[in-house]
């Protein structure tokens, strides 16, 4: 016969996968009730990424709010979503799940401020310097107006090539010189 808490952690991840999220689970000896408490008894977080859409969902939002202790962005905080016209930013989907996070006790992961996909497209077809200054400063409005609510960034994403190769990605980005990701 399963544990009590077997059994939990099998229905949470078959209605987590219903609802989108991602969970990886491990077996616990003496965990607690729920993930977040299994988490936290070890001085760790549990945490999902949340399509702000979703929070509206009560079935998603009860499972978000029992389990996790951390939040991360789907896409709400990437540079097409806080940025769409250069100059223009907007944050209210961003600002939804950090209310969301703070009123249920959660962590908000920053994801991601530049990235090679989901730029807007004013950006992609900018490059050298003027590309450079607007990402600098789309790295510095959006951190300062997350400052304080967001324990961690994820400032660049993929920034290196896939299959192994250990260079850098060719992207617009990386063009505007190798100094790119510390610039950022």
């Amino acid at each position: 016969m399963k544990s009590p808490r077997t059994l939990l952690a099998a229905a949470t991840l078959a209605v987590a996968l219903t609802t989108g999220m991602t969970v990886a689970l491990t077996p616990a000896a003496g965990a607690g009730t729920t993930l977040k408490a299994a988490a936290a008894e070890k001085g760790r977080y549990f945490g999902a990424a949340v399509a702000v859409g979703k929070l509206s969902t009560s079935a998603y939002t009860t499972i978000l709010n029992r389990e996790f202790n951390s939040v991360v962005a789907e896409n709400e905080m990437k540079w097409s979503s806080t940025e769409p016209q250069q100059g223009v930013f907007t944050y209210s989907s961003g600002d939804r799940l950090v209310s969301h996070a703070q009123a249920n006790g959660m962590s908000v992961r920053g994801h991601t401020l530049l990235w090679h996909a989901q730029q807007p497209g004013w950006a992609q077809g900018m490059s050298g310097s003027a590309l450079r200054n607007a990402m600098i400063n789309h790295v510095t409005q959006v951190a300062t107006h997350y400052r304080g609510k967001i324990y961690a960034w994820d400032v660049v994403n993929e920034a290196f090539a896939d299959g192994g190769s250990g260079g850098r990605r060719d992207s617009n980005l990386q063009r505007t010189g190798n100094d790119w990701i510390e610039a950022a």
